[in-house]
């Protein structure tokens, strides 16, 4: 079990959410794997919680950093 984090800062929607796509379809991260998320975009929260429900993946941690916000994402 690794844990892969992406820095999203900076990006704005849909772009975190890509990445995070192109983790799981590069094989970047995989079953067992934890990703972590570092994003700044306002709409960020809801776009993982759709994120995590499309591609059937449980958020496990989602909280807010000053104006950044922090997930992770059983894989």
């Amino acid at each position: 079990m690794a844990k892969v984090t992406i820095d999203a800062r900076g990006l704005k929607c849909p772009m975190p959410a890509l990445k995070m796509t192109a983790a799981l379809t590069k094989k970047e991260v995989v079953a067992g794997d934890v990703l972590e998320v570092v994003a700044d975009c306002p709409t960020f929260e809801k776009d993982v919680k759709v994120w995590c429900g499309m591609y059937k993946k449980v958020l496990v941690m989602y909280r807010t950093e000053g104006a950044t916000q922090r997930c992770q994402i059983q894989c």
